[in-house]
Order: C-alpha cells, then structure tokens, then sequence
C-alpha cells in the first residue's frame, strides 16, 4: 500500500466515485474550488493504493508561503474497505511523511447539546479515533457554522504560530472561522457555499 497524488482526470473520478458518496452536499467543497486550490499550490488530493486499487484518501490543505503547518481537510475510506483500521493508517502514513517538515493539524467536530443523539455520538467517535491514532488535542475553533478540536500529532511549546497559520490556511475571505475559539464563544455562522448546498 502506498500513499500517491490523485490530479488530472483521477481527480474528477475521485470527486463523483468517492467524495460525493461519503459527504453530504453542504459538507463538501466544489470541484471547481478544490481545482482552484490545488492550481494555487494550497490543496493536494491523496489516495491510498493497492496497485491500482483505490482504498482511502486524504486531502491536505494548506499556506503556499508557510508550509509548516498543514490541515487534513477530508479524510475517506472506499466503502467496500471501511470499518477495517485504514483511515487510522492514512492518518499516520501521513503524520510520518510530514514529520520533519510539517505539522499535521486535524480538525474533529465537537458534539452539540440538543443535537441528534446518533450524529453527536458520530462526532464522540471521531474525537476518539483521531486520540487513538496517537494525535492530542490542542485548541478549539470554529469553522462552517461548528466548534471543532484541533488535534496534533504534538503539543509545541508555543501554540500563538500554529494557531495563526491554522487560520491563515482558510484565507481572509472566510469569515466563518475562528482560531482559537475561546469555550464561551460561540461558532459564527457558515460560509455562503454550505448554505447554498442545504
């Protein structure tokens, strides 16, 4: 098994085959955007090969001038592979291919008071999937209308850089997010193309 860049026309397959199948509408970033993104060196798309034989992916998102944090924003396992430990590997495939030149930041969404019972225990699980892969968590912020934790494969002496690099990756027009977002705050609202795809 190896991790390999998906781009070109994989890429497009990738997005109809895989991420549309795994993420709703509002939780998932056009293609358009994520070509866009990958064009201005901030985005990269992996796959998890047996040969030819997709198993998983993750993309990366990230700061083109500061590379030394970067963000997992979707992480995936084919549905005939799931439930079988990969997204664990990914996930550590990828914190051992960075370590040394990046930092992997890993966002979990937090569960929500009043919410579905089902959908928060989903988000209990992933928490403790990302703390099972040897991650830590780190700081809360907000993005797409949700609180989030942030994990780290570390706890850095100085978290003041991480966290502005973290915000940085989204880019200044995103006003949904916040780094760090303080245990009272509440979230802001969610970015125009989320409410768009309700």
């Amino acid at each position: 098994m190896e991790l390999c860049p998906i781009t070109g026309k994989a890429l497009e397959d990738w997005y109809v085959r895989e991420l549309s199948e795994a993420f709703p509408p509002n939780e998932r970033k056009p293609l358009p955007d994520i070509r866009a993104l990958m064009a201005a060196g901030r985005y990269e798309v992996w796959g998890l090969f047996e040969g030819d034989t997709l198993l998983g992916y993750a993309t990366l998102w990230m700061e083109p001038t500061d590379k030394s944090c970067i963000l997992l924003d979707y992480l995936g396992v084919t549905a005939a592979r799931r439930n079988g430990g990969l997204g664990g590997r990914i996930v550590r495939m990828l914190a051992e291919q960075l370590e040394g030149k990046s930092l992997l930041l890993i966002e979990a969404e937090r569960p929500v008071e009043g919410d579905d019972p089902a959908e928060n225990a989903i988000r209990q699980r992933r928490l403790a999937f990302y703390e099972r892969c040897g991650f830590v968590p780190a700081y809360d912020m907000a993005t797409c209308g949700m609180r989030f934790t942030t994990f780290l494969p570390y706890l850095p002496q100085d978290l003041t850089p991480v966290m502005a690099l973290h915000r940085a990756i989204y880019g200044p027009e995103r006003t949904d997010v916040k780094v760090p977002l303080g245990p009272d705050e509440a979230p802001p609202g969610p970015p125009a193309w989320m409410k768009e795809g309700e």
